[in-house]
């Protein structure tokens, strides 16, 4: 049984009008929604993590104004990225797949679903957005969160999604992870202070939408985040601010074609678009860091590079990562859970 979720099922948070300035009911778990261009031809399905709806709000209408894209529409599926790739696993449709991390694509590739070679057609490895860890506080930030430590002072909640169905939450761990083990080197020292920080997460939701969610509805001081998601919040209205610690980690989301589409010609022009420099200038505006070098530098004033920016390569890799800290059964963080008196297990 995977750790309990609190957060309250109101139908009425789907239809209110800031989630759906955020993505709205189809960025709920396993929900769906429909794009479509007249005279469509070609459907695409389209399965991601909770979050990039917003992205691709604005990369499918382009794409689909494009030669390529004449005639292709979309179905979307947004949720938690482990639950969306295991769903995928499963049997879920999808000619397409962006998820919140790598190994969530790993496990397509392990099932066949996936070619093996899909991080190496081009410079980016698959990697199509990026984003940092942040923290979302209240307007005013009246608990003075600045960095790290502050979440682990007495008489701070913290809401984080659920770190064995979501990715965010692996990243959200691994940023303050990665500062306190000095990379790994003391991991003692990291996780020292992740024990500390699960003391004050009271909240786990299962995605990183669904968290978002429960913290707009009152819960907690500090939600912990993707700066995309804080930055969409903020321009939605919402009474809160976000502030990215000094040293943070770069996020990095995959997105893949399968080899199981049944249109992998399409499948393939959309990626390339996403890609392409008039794809990352969408998702720069989207609240995305761009990938693409020469677009990122575009949007340098708006995305300011942290004190240190982290990456999982320098903390070994996500196959090493996911063995020693996540694995339900030995990971180190695991383990941790299962001291705070929570279920790790399926």
């Amino acid at each position: 049984m995977r750790l309990p979720t609190r957060l309250p099922v109101l139908a009425a948070l789907a239809a209110s009008a800031v989630l759906a300035g955020c993505g709205g009911a189809s960025d709920e778990v396993g929900g769906e929604s429909a794009s479509s261009s007249g005279g469509a031809q070609t459907k695409l399905s389209l399965v991601a993590y909770a979050v990039p709806k917003v992205g691709f709000d604005r990369v499918i209408p382009a794409f689909q104004k494009t030669e390529a894209g004449k005639g292709v529409s979309f179905s979307q599926s947004y949720g938690a990225s482990g639950d969306q790739s295991r769903a995928v696993e499963a049997g879920q449709p999808a000619d397409l797949v962006n998820f919140s991390l790598e190994p969530d694509v790993t496990r397509l590739v392990e099932s066949g679903k996936v070619a093996e070679d899909w991080n190496t057609s081009n410079a980016e490895k698959g990697i199509v957005s990026s984003s940092v860890v942040t923290i979302v506080v209240r307007k005013g930030n009246p608990k003075g969160i600045r960095d790290w430590s502050d979440l682990i002072k007495p008489g701070v909640e913290v809401v984080t999604p659920n770190v064995f169905s979501s990715g965010s939450a692996k990243w959200n761990l691994l940023a303050p992870y990665a500062q306190f083990s000095n990379l790994g080197k003391d991991k003692a020292a990291g996780l020292r202070f992740v024990g500390d920080l699960l003391k004050n997460i009271k909240t786990q939701p299962k995605s990183g939408r669904e968290a978002t969610q429960t913290f707009l509805q009152g819960k907690a001081d500090a939600l912990l985040s993707y700066e995309n998601e804080a930055l969409n919040i903020e321009k939605a209205g919402e009474d809160v601010e976000h502030v990215t610690p000094p040293n943070t980690i770069r996020i990095e989301n995959p997105f893949a074609v399968l080899k199981t589409s049944k249109h992998p010609e399409q499948a393939k022009a959309f990626a390339d678009f996403n890609f392409s420099a008039e794809g990352q200038r969408l998702w720069g505006e989207s609240g995305f860091r761009p990938v693409l070098p020469e677009v990122a530098k575009e949007f340098e004033e708006r995305y300011p590079a942290p004190k240190t920016l982290y990456t999982v390569a320098q903390l070994g890799g996500w196959s090493t990562l996911n063995d020693t800290l996540f694995d339900p059964d030995k990971g180190d963080i695991a383990k941790l859970y299962e001291d705070a008196g929570a279920s790790t297990g399926d």
